[in-house]
């Protein structure tokens, strides 16, 4: 049984890392691009944000006793072959989890001002993910089929 706990409060971290992605919206890439400490918190929120919807696709995923994942980017595929996210949104979610390997493994090479534009212009990603796993959490669980 999926924990509800659990995934309500990866939610609420969620929807919390949206809010601090917030504090790069109305800065300027001028800004951005002299300021370490902006581009190295934006950065880690991104990484733990991203962090965040893949435990939640991974709890789903055990839970379910879906397919495993090949990959980041295909536990994101795995949750929209079952319904949980839409098939049209599954590319962003692809790119979410290549930018995630980027920042781990290649951190060297993440240019701030790719930070600045996915955070400016995919923050939303993280909202839309949420709001499609909340509503496949509000859905009634199928009844069993009764043994004759």
């Amino acid at each position: 049984m999926v924990d509800i706990a659990l995934l309500n409060r990866l939610l609420l971290n969620l929807d919390s890392y949206h809010r601090d992605l917030g504090s790069v919206q109305n800065m300027r890439l001028e800004t951005f691009s002299t300021d370490i400490r902006s581009q190295r918190f934006v950065e880690r929120t991104l990484h733990i944000a991203i962090e965040c919807c893949l435990d939640i696709c991974h709890h789903i995923i055990s839970d379910q006793k879906w397919r495993e994942p090949s990959s980041y980017a295909d536990a994101f595929g795995v949750l929209a072959e079952n319904g949980v996210l839409p098939t049209d949104s599954l590319e962003q979610y692809r790119l979410m989890a290549q930018f995630r390997n980027r920042l781990v493994h290649y951190y060297e090479k993440v240019e701030p001002n790719q930070v600045f534009i996915i955070a400016r212009t995919r923050r939303d990603d993280f909202t839309a993910f949420a709001a499609a796993v909340r509503l496949w959490l509000s859905r009634p669980e199928p009844t069993a089929e009764p043994v004759a």
